[in-house]
């Protein structure tokens, strides 16, 4: 099996005609990704034809998930623009959301965030490279060719540590359920501990990699969730170990103020609550063949 996406889901691009939007589509029309619409403003009535397919293109999201039953979004529209497209599309009916754009104001992500939880609508991002269950759907920005089919689940918030730590997965023979980016953002719409519970009741997940930075204490509360919660094992790595105090790297939420956001402070909540940790991304493969 997989989480939050597989062979059945049937998405709505929203941004389709913009760069990143074509181009990305492509990218998950030729994976196997069952596109099924896209929204542009002004364009509805045109399509997007790539890879063989001609995927119609709305001018709304009401009127796409009316004509193409669409269960998923992902949201490649300028940060302006986003917490709109967001809400747009759980009003449509849409049950999953995975909002790629980066930049989002908190102020607007805030407001976003209670409307799609209020909603009963899961929400990915923002500022995430999405997620990918091999063999089955690619939803954002994460290259397929990486990925292999396999029971290791793998959960980020970083999407180039993500990419790394999957190639070494691959090529170390262990193939993944589903690779999840939640995004660096302060706030997101899927936690950690969002997936460390959906991997945990997927009966083809048979461990997890969960991958964290400096910043915040999301790692520590979901180190306590694997401890409380999870009968799988988890092993994690956390990015910024040398990180100075007060400088933000990378991410708007990885920022280090006060103990709680170090990587040693996080490193050792993993190690009290019983995730083993790598010191490289490359030492996560040999960590997870031997709890396999």
């Amino acid at each position: 099996m997989a989480i939050f996406i597989d062979e059945t889901t049937r998405l709505v691009v929203q941004g389709i005609t913009g760069r990143d939007g074509s181009f990305h589509t492509e990218q998950m029309l030729e994976y196997g990704t069952r596109v099924v619409a896209g929204v542009t403003p002004g364009k509805g009535g045109s399509t997007f034809d790539a890879a063989g397919s001609s995927v119609p293109v709305f001018d709304t999201m009401d009127r796409a998930v009316a004509d193409t039953g669409a269960n998923t979004s992902v949201i490649y529209v300028p940060p302006a623009f986003a917490t709109d497209a967001i809400m747009e599309a759980a009003d449509a009916g849409i049950a999953f959301i995975v909002a790629i754009t980066e930049g989002i104001p908190i102020q607007d992500m805030t407001r976003a965030y209670a409307y799609v939880r209020d909603s009963g609508v899961r929400l990915l991002g923002p500022n995430c490279p999405g997620l990918l269950s091999p063999g089955k759907s690619k939803v954002g920005i994460m290259p397929g060719h990486i990925a292999a089919e396999g029971g290791v689940g793998v959960v980020s918030r970083s999407g180039t540590l993500t990419y790394e730590v999957v190639w070494h997965l691959t090529q170390a023979g262990i193939g993944q359920s589903t690779c999840v980016g939640i995004g660096g953002d302060p706030i997101v719409g899927t936690s950690f501990i969002d997936c460390l519970e959906a991997f945990e009741a997927d009966p083809l997940t048979d461990a997890v990699v969960m991958i964290g930075e400096i910043g915040g204490t999301d790692e520590q509360r979901a180190a306590e969730f694997v401890s409380e919660r999870m009968d799988k094992p988890v092993v994690g790595f956390i990015a910024g170990q040398t990180a100075p105090p007060g400088r933000r790297m990378g991410h708007a939420g990885a920022i280090i103020s006060g103990s709680a956001g170090t990587a040693a402070e996080k490193i050792a909540a993993f190690e009290e609550h019983g995730v083993g940790v790598a010191r490289r991304p490359a030492e996560v493969a040999d960590l997870i063949r031997e709890e396999l």
